[in-house]
């Protein structure tokens, strides 16, 4: 495998046509009073894109990125990039973590520190990670796909045959979202490789064998059912489309970057967990490093073709099937659709479950002490 040292340097005529394209938006008509019952609301957006075109520093944000070690790989002819950040102590469990949609490998910004030097951040010396955060295919630094049957059971392939070229034979794994089914993946693909798996949600396509009249069910996994339903019909738009139709989206998307921002804005909004103002949870500086990695790499449409791939192989289990490995399970409070700890037990061996009072879909930028924690606390035996 060919490993490389990668920087990002973004050049500054992408930046001076990002500033452009922003100041030439042309913004559509909103309902007075709607606020975001019909999506992503104008003054809201408006001012997220005055401040990216006026206020926000790529710069400061790329030069931060690029104090982790980055590199890019070719892994079975696909280009997967990379953050490789070592343990301090020079002993670390090694410790894969997937990202999901919306986001980035920059969610694990934040998380990095905390489990490469746990010692510095309160915990122990011997808990330490070696951290590799590779970029899905199709997203950011990572490129597009050349062809279609990449989804979450081939991006597993790809992350064990990665660290099997880094070294490393045995290897731990963490992730929520799409980092959920790759993890997952990675649990009954390579068992004996992977000490455990640690998600922070449950594949929103997981659906375990049961009796077709729910005869089987205890009441909180059918309360959990009318939930999941009840989600889906409010907020499964951008899944469904996404899922279906990816490229007719993508059209506007990576040609607007206000379109873009509306589009990714409004997830980081709706799933994220505050009480007065979003930034509370995820400041505007980190959602805009995001969303400009979108932008200035194109990959709004193939990060949205994941979910097309996702429709045709979903994670589901057979009768009898089961990760059998360890698997820990962290929920926090605002994380949606999450079915209860009986639901996910039926095809996952789960021997650790903590609820979080607080914390959101983006658990690794929200909550990086409370995830880094339980992460540690999990791996401790299984080291």
């Amino acid at each position: 495998m060919k490993i490389e040292r990668f920087t990002i340097a973004i050049p500054d005529a992408a930046l001076d046509d990002l500033r452009s394209r922003l100041a030439h938006t042309r913004w559509p008509g909103e309902i007075d009073g709607i606020g975001w019952q019909q999506g992503a609301e104008l003054d809201y957006i408006r001012d997220l894109v005055n401040y990216w075109r006026d206020g926000f520093d790529w710069r400061a944000q790329e030069s931060a990125l690029n104090h982790f070690a980055q590199f890019r790989a070719d892994a079975r002819g696909q280009k997967v990039h990379f953050i490789y950040e070592r343990a301090k102590n020079g002993r670390g469990l090694p410790l894969l973590f997937t990202h999901g949609w919306p986001g980035s490998f920059v969610e694990a910004v934040k998380l990095v520190p905390l489990l490469t030097d746990p010692e510095s951040h309160g915990g122990r010396a011997e808990d330490a990670f070696d951290v590799v955060v590779p970029s899905l295919p199709g997203y950011g630094f990572s490129p597009a796909p050349i062809a279609g049957g990449v989804n979450s059971f081939t991006i597993a392939e790809l992350w064990a045959g990665l660290m099997t070229g880094l070294g490393y034979e045995r290897f731990a794994a963490q992730g929520g979202d799409w980092g959920a089914s790759v993890s997952t993946w990675l649990g009954l693909q390579v068992p004996p490789r992977v000490a455990g798996i640690h998600l922070n949600y449950i594949p929103g396509s997981y659906d375990p064998p049961r009796a077709a009249d729910g005869s089987d069910l205890a009441p909180e996994e059918r309360a959990f059912l009318e939930s999941r339903d009840t989600w889906l019909d409010a907020e499964g738009a951008y899944g469904h489309l996404q899922g279906t139709k990816p490229q007719t989206a993508a059209y506007a998307l990576n040609d607007s970057p206000a379109g873009l921002c509306a589009w990714i804005a409004e997830k980081f909004r709706d799933w994220s967990d505050w009480q007065t103002n979003p930034e509370e949870a995820i400041t505007r500086d980190t959602l805009l490093t995001n969303i400009s990695i979108y932008w200035f790499t194109q990959t709004i449409a193939s990060s949205m073709r994941l979910y097309w791939e996702g429709r045709r192989r979903p994670v589901r289990f057979a009768p009898g099937q089961r990760v059998d490995i360890p698997v820990g399970v962290a929920r926090f409070a605002k994380e949606e659709p999450m079915p209860p700890r009986k639901w996910v037990e039926r095809c996952y061996n789960v021997q650790r479950w903590t609820e979080f009072p607080r914390g959101g879909h983006f658990a690794a930028l929200e909550q990086p002490e409370l995830l880094a924690q339980d992460i540690r606390n999990f791996f401790r035996p299984l080291r």
